[in-house]
């Protein structure tokens, strides 16, 4: 206030003696002295008038107006910010929702036959009352956490200054002030950021409960909504969780150990640090004595007893991959607001287990040897239903699920959309194309073996998956028109016009959405997209999504689907895929990326899709496994599994077989080269030329194919097939079933 206050020198002019101006006197005499002016009456000090009391009386009045105004407008702003706090503060259900009030939800998982696979998400067992306890157990947590719990309200002035005083003795924080019931205000609405703002809205929600519930009333929602670690929600949840019991059969020293918990649940969880969390319950004991809530005989027995936690439960086993997917498409079905859901899939719990255990066996007894150390594996039945997914070896190791989000390049198992393409356009199985050296620019593929067989027929070139026809093929009819009928077969990741190597499958799929385009096949060219959900319904039964009865699209001529077929037969006969073969009726196509990078067989029968592949995933080569090897045998073994029960019959769709017409030769078929035609003899000696007729140790632009030695006849047999594949940063040519030289930009 002394910056209002006017100096008494200034009572008059205003202006202080220091700051008043001087006059300039001008050079002549002086002036005679004025007359003799009578007195002026003095006021009383603080009068009115022009004086200096009636002007600090004004200066006063201004300064109490403006207290006042900041009062009250101080006042309005105050409740105007109470008012927009509280608003923001969550109000408070009646006691009966409560208990479920923001309970994140839980998902109950069925087969297709209705029997639980699992459960997933927060356990939150039955609902408790103080009564229904032994009195040492709620004890324990008071002792815990809130020993004067029913001797104060929502707020504890006695504790907060204990805990400041605690904590300041030891320059951090050692203790916490807030009581039980605020603990539970904040497990229920807020987060668990240490604000200002959070604290004062704990106090706010914590005062509502305790206006709404009795003490007893908030301990037992306490109780029953605290978290105890291991997705164990409430006393009922943790007691079955980590002793195999119900809350009210706990002993004192167990109520103890689960009482250590909720200060860091996630930490002192009873399957994550046991030691801890018994270093804890000790304390826990020692305060329970000291409130005499327990005899110094209970708290030695309790302190002497080594806790026995339950035998874990067993885990989600053969169904963990299934889970994880099945999870994450029910959040999006239903909405992450759901309460518990059940959750019914199309899987087939015997075909799953045989399916998971067939690929963890073959990895284990083959894995070694091939230097492959993971598996994958899709089954679908005819609508589309997925009866079986196989992620990798073990989800327990490792939960990355290869069969979805693994994008890999499929190699030949790709070219059979080639041909399907090439057949669209005109081109007949019968048709004769030249596997003979090819060249596009700098873009030089060959063959597996290096050999050449000369004029052969589509449906063969298929069948032993020769490189170079692809390629052809696939110069014949175009990108465009490979990359159209890529996107109506199901496939996301082919572009609209990809480049030549698409023929050898350069561009990077996934196991789940290969397999599915390979079904429009089985099914006279319509597709239906693979499913795995049927149904979701809540706890309480009301239904929540059904999967849509809808019919197929038909993406692709039935006619020219069956003549796919019956060239997709030639690989099981007699072509890169003859292990696959189990006596039925099937089709299929073996695919191995370079340098035997992955190996994929992908294959139908009347009854069945499957989609196999193995490989490892840090993208090391395999000890020259193809797709014809391993993978087929897999498909093999889960097939005759499937197909255990059911009948021997044809496509029924398909007309009856036809003799093949003859293949005719024309002039424009020949090659140029005289050593194409002139058999086996001369297959070897062009092989043999272009290997001398470079470094064998370099590889060529644009590849990364193993030396020209590294893959002898004698060692795999006639038709495998084994694709060098480009680096993996961006798609390059991949010998399908063959080496790829030259720039991959044809």
């Amino acid at each position: 206030m002394s910056d209002w206050i006017v100096p008494p020198s200034s009572s008059i002019t205003g202006v202080a003696p220091e700051t008043a101006p001087v006059r300039a006197e001008p050079s002549q005499a002086p002036r005679p002295p004025r007359p003799p002016q009578p007195p002026k009456p003095s006021r009383p000090r603080g009068a009115g008038g022009p004086g200096g009391g009636s002007q600090t009386a004004k200066i006063w009045g201004v300064v109490l107006g403006v207290v006042a105004l900041v009062f009250v407008g101080g006042g309005l702003a105050a409740n105007l910010a109470v008012r927009k706090f509280l608003a923001e503060v969550p109000e408070i259900p009646a006691k009966s929702e409560l208990l479920v009030a923001n309970q994140a939800p839980g998902m109950t998982f069925e087969d297709r036959t209705g029997a639980v696979i699992a459960t997933r998400g927060p356990k939150h067992g039955f609902p408790v009352t103080v009564a229904d306890l032994p009195p040492y157990v709620p004890q324990a947590f008071l002792a815990a956490e809130d020993r004067r719990f029913y001797h104060h309200g929502a707020i504890d002035p006695q504790g907060i200054v204990r805990a400041l005083w605690a904590n300041w003795r030891a320059h951090h924080t050692v203790q916490g002030g807030s009581t039980l019931t605020q603990q539970l205000a904040k497990t229920l609405y807020l987060t668990p950021n240490q604000t200002l703002k959070r604290k004062l809205q704990e106090a706010v929600i914590a005062h509502r409960m305790e206006q709404a519930m009795s003490k007893d009333e908030v301990l037992e929602l306490y109780l029953n909504r605290i978290f105890f670690g291991d997705n164990a929600y409430g006393i009922d949840a943790a007691a079955q969780t980590y002793f195999g019991k119900p809350a009210k059969a706990l002993d004192l020293q167990e109520a103890a150990l689960l009482a250590a918990l909720p200060k860091a649940p996630t930490r002192l969880a009873l399957t994550n640090d046991m030691d801890a969390a018994v270093a804890r319950s000790h304390r826990v004991l020692e305060n329970m004595r000291a409130e005499k809530w327990i005899t110094e005989d209970q708290l030695r027995r309790a302190l002497e007893n080594a806790p026995k936690l339950a035998p874990e439960a067993p885990g989600e086993g053969e169904y963990g991959y299934v889970l994880d997917m099945a999870a994450a498409q029910a959040v999006r079905l239903a909405g992450d607001s759901a309460p518990d859901l059940v959750v019914r899939l199309s899987i087939d719990p015997k075909l799953q287990a045989a399916s998971q255990q067939v690929v963890a066996e073959t990895i284990a007894a083959d894995g070694k040897r091939a230097n492959a150390h993971q598996g994958a594996l899709v089954l679908l039945a005819p609508d589309g239903a997925i009866r079986a997914l196989v992620g990798g070896t073990s989800h327990r190791a490792s939960a990355f699920n290869r069969a979805i989000q693994a994008e890999r390049q499929p190699g030949s198992s790709f070219k059979p959309f080639v041909y399907a393409a090439a057949l669209e356009a005109g081109v007949k199985p019968t048709d004769i194309r030249q596997d003979a050296p090819v060249r596009f620019g700098p873009w030089a593929p060959t063959n597996y073996e290096g050999g050449y067989s000369g004029a052969v027929t589509v449906a063969d070139a298929l069948a032993h998956s020769i490189n170079t026809v692809a390629v052809r093929l696939a110069d014949e009819v175009g990108g465009a028109r490979i990359g159209e009928i890529a996107h109506r077969f199901g496939f996301k990741t082919i572009p609209d016009a990809p480049n030549l190597s698409v023929a050898l499958g350069a561009y990077e799929v996934n196991l789940l959405e290969l397999t599915g385009a390979f079904q429009v096949f089985q099914q006279a060219g319509q597709r239906t997209a693979p499913y795995l959900i049927e149904e979701i319904d809540t706890s309480r039964g009301d239904s929540l999504y059904s999967h849509p009865v809808t019919q197929p699209a038909s993406v692709y001529d039935s006619a020219n689907a069956g003549q796919m077929v019956r060239m997709m037969e030639g690989v099981l006969a007699h072509g890169t895929g003859t292990r696959a073969a189990f006596g039925r009726p099937a089709a299929g196509k073996t695919g191995t990326t370079q340098n035997w990078r992955d190996a994929w067989f992908v294959g139908f029968t009347p009854d069945w899709v499957c989609g196999v592949w193995i490989g490892n995933d840090d993208d090391q080569p395999m000890n020259r496994i193809t797709g014809g090897q391993i993978p087929a045998e897999i498909w093999r073994r889960v097939m005759i599994a499937a197909h255990d029960g059911v009948p021997i019959h044809e496509f029924s769709w398909l007309p009856p077989e036809a003799a093949p017409a003859p293949a005719t030769v024309t002039p424009a078929d020949l090659t140029t080269d005289p050593a194409v035609n002139k058999g086996a003899f001369y297959d070897g000696l062009t092989a043999d030329f272009g290997r001398a007729a470079q470094d064998p140790s370099a590889p060529q632009p644009g590849e990364d194919s193993p030396a020209p030695d590294a893959a002898p006849k004698a060692a795999t047999a006639p038709g495998s097939d084994s694709k060098p594949a480009p680096p993996r940063p961006a798609p390059q040519p991949v010998g399908g079933d063959g080496d790829l030289s030259g720039d991959p930009r044809p």
